[in-house]
């Protein structure tokens, strides 16, 4: 049936007239190619229409088919290990259908419809149900048990239920709503992608998602249920943080969005992610995987559909009551896509040519992140995490995309080229990067680790920013000019940065470190800082203290296996008997120590 037809397009923007009642962000088919698209405007007869697909050979007088809906995606098991387009197309399943190229206007189900899953119910006849609670549940990997939920607007009595093999689509239970009317419930799902799934309360963010990587752990962490931004230049290592923290999270579901990054980036994730061994399970990190593939060579107007489509995802399997964890890369690209579609509906521009409402746009992806509690009868705790890279041009951290996503994040991990061309890596630059988590966070690591993890933060810190002016001192008079105190800070400065903070995301046993070991590595590396000092008021040639080779020893600790945290014992019994040494052997005072 034809409601409406084309009467201008404009790359990704199709003006049509004709529809019939049409609403804002109603899912249309246009043209004779049947693209998907989405109503963005209405203007008297006229509806702007942002088409997910190339609309060239797209031309006026080509029919324009209301569909009556909302962008929505499909929900229920076969999610874990898909990997989908912007408007959760399945892309595994095109390839074997087309090829390796997707045809215009192809449309397939999201979750596979032939598959048949053993359904386990957790709800019996006659109990009362309302919208979250669990009637039963699936194994859909070995990782993830997929909980089938009562959908939102459904509250009754169960009249009928039993395990069984069954599709996504066919009945699992009968439902007796409160008016009396039956209704049989499936498996699947679905939600429209603009509008936020309800919980009943909004949790404090007062545990930490733990990450393995130890700038971030220590000293800019991230609350579970947290936003977080990584901005940085090209090549400064984002997508290699968001890879890391994909792959060691301590979060049971990881939704990664590819939002119109290069090909061969996601590429690079469509390969490495079904390889990688999930530290948590044994299996492959797919296993608890869904992957959102939007390159930058696909429709613009998609990428904005497909940060919605993936937080939706995941607040899903946050109302199972899941740590899920979003990785966006890049909402920069996002940002691009809305400035170019606000420009071809002839919009006011804003600051660079963003749109007014850009800031708003970020803040609702950004708000729906959150530890809450879920609506069901017997509530549970569920987080969605959520971190989004920004590729900022030429690393300006003042551009609008930037600012507008710090506004909306508390945890800001600034990359800086600088470290990256130094070959230090994760290049967070420990200066400008900050997190609002810290004191909220404060209590878990004083119950976990003892109040030693603080006091150590606090001492890693000063040691850092001390560094900071002590180096704009050394570029004007040489670091032979600093005192010997002022030159101890500089070498334990020097050593937490290589010895603590620098970590290698491709080698075996630095590519993760658990908060305990983190603990005696910043022990560790403190110690040689105070003894040093002592040592030195005590009279010990500087240079001695500079060439001790247990210094070597403390640099390899970062390698000491997590099954094996008794040797940083050793260790310390070794930087202690080695200044013990050092002492005995020289006692002289030198002159040019000062307090």
């Amino acid at each position: 049936m034809t409601d409406g037809e084309i009467v201008k397009v404009a790359g990704p923007l199709v003006v049509a007239k004709g529809l019939s009642d049409p609403r804002m962000y109603e899912l249309v088919r246009v043209g004779n190619a049947q693209l998907f698209g989405e109503i963005i405007e209405l203007r008297r007869d006229l509806a702007s229409i942002q088409v997910y697909e190339e609309t060239s050979g797209v031309g006026p007088g080509e029919p324009v088919v209301q569909t009556g809906s909302e962008l929505t995606v499909e929900l229920g098991p076969g999610l874990i290990t898909s990997i989908y387009d912007g408007i959760q197309r399945p892309l595994d399943a095109i390839r074997a259908q087309y090829g390796d190229f997707v045809p215009r206007g192809v449309s397939l189900p999201a979750l596979p419809r032939d598959r048949v899953w053993r359904f386990v119910p957790a709800a019996r006849a006659g109990d009362t149900v309302v919208p979250g609670d669990f009637l039963g549940s699936v194994q859909e990997t070995r990782a993830v048990v997929h909980h089938i939920m009562v959908p939102t607007g459904t509250t009754g009595t169960v009249v009928s239920i039993e395990e069984r093999d069954c599709t996504v689509d066919e009945p699992v239970a009968v439902i007796r709503r409160e008016s009396g009317e039956e209704a049989s419930l499936s498996m699947l799902q679905r939600w429209p992608v603009r509008t936020a799934r309800p919980y009943a309360r909004r949790m404090a963010p007062n545990e930490p998602l733990v990450t393995g990587q130890r700038v971030i752990d220590a000293l800019f962490p991230v609350a579970r249920g947290g936003t977080a931004c990584v901005p940085g230049p090209f090549g400064s290592g984002k997508t290699v943080i968001q890879h890391q923290l994909a792959k060691w999270a301590d979060a049971d579901i990881i939704v990664y969005v590819g939002c119109g990054e290069r090909g061969n980036e996601m590429t690079d994730v469509l390969q490495e992610f079904p390889q990688l061994t999930d530290p948590k399970t044994g299996e492959v990190l797919m296993n608890r995987t869904v992957l959102i593939a939007n390159t930058s060579n696909m429709p613009v107007a998609a990428r904005e559909a497909s940060v919605f489509t993936g937080i939706t995802i995941a607040e899903y399997f946050r109302d199972m009551g899941y740590s899920v964890a979003l990785m966006a890369d890049s909402t920069s690209r996002w940002a691009e896509a809305m400035r170019e579609i606000s420009g071809r509906l002839e919009e006011m521009p804003g600051e660079e040519g963003f749109p007014a409402y850009l800031a708003s746009r970020i803040a609702s992806f950004y708000e729906r992140a959150g530890r809450v509690s879920t609506i069901a009868s017997s509530p549970r705790e569920g987080s969605l995490s959520v971190i989004g890279a920004v590729s900022p041009p030429g690393g300006d951290l003042s551009e609008p995309v930037v600012q507008a996503t710090l506004r909306a994040v508390k945890v800001f991990w600034a990359l800086d080229s600088r470290l990256a061309d130094a070959r230090h890596f994760p290049a967070i630059d420990w200066l400008q990067s900050y997190s609002l988590y810290s004191d909220s966070l404060e209590h878990f690591y004083d119950a976990q680790l003892g109040t030693a993890w603080a006091e150590d933060i606090r001492e890693v810190r000063a040691l850092l920013q001390k560094e900071a002016e002590l180096q704009e001192l050394v570029r004007l008079v040489g670091v032979d000019a600093l005192s010997v105190a002022d030159r101890l800070v500089l070498e334990s400065a020097k050593s937490v940065r290589e010895d603590f903070l620098q970590q290698s995301a491709f080698t075996e046993g630095d590519s993760y470190t658990s908060l305990t070991k983190q603990l005696r590595m910043l022990n560790a590396v403190l110690l040689w800082s105070h003894e040093a000092n002592t040592a030195a008021s005590n009279g010990i040639q500087l240079a001695a203290i500079l060439s001790m080779p247990v210094r070597v020893d403390i640099a390899r600790a970062k390698f000491v296996e997590e099954t094996n945290l008794a040797a940083f014992d050793v260790l310390e019994d070794s930087i202690r008997e080695a200044f013990a040494s050092l002492s005995a052997a020289q006692t002289t005072v030198p002159e040019e120590y000062h307090e």
